[in-house]
């Protein structure tokens, strides 16, 4: 997971706006007391972070693997590709 992919997950799950308060405030003890934003800044890869935010917010199995990833065909469905 890239990073960029990291932050299409994060708001697609909580909203542009409660994503962030997550990412920036809720300290995950998995990652050893940080944030989601200290840990990614401390070079833990997104998807250890994104996998431990998943598991403290009770995100569904269903929607924690390939989260952020782009949709084959979709962006050149909006005219990107």
């Amino acid at each position: 997971m890239k990073l960029s992919e990291f932050q299409v997950a994060v708001d697609d799950e909580f909203g542009a706006g409660y994503g962030g308060v997550v990412v920036n405030d809720l300290v995950l003890a998995t990652l050893g007391g940080r944030t989601a934003r200290e840990a990614l800044a401390d070079g833990v890869p997104p998807r250890q972070v994104w996998l431990a935010l998943c598991d403290a917010t009770d995100v569904p199995e269903s929607r924690r693997h390939g989260a952020g990833r782009p949709v084959p065909g979709e962006a050149r469905a909006r005219g990107r590709g």
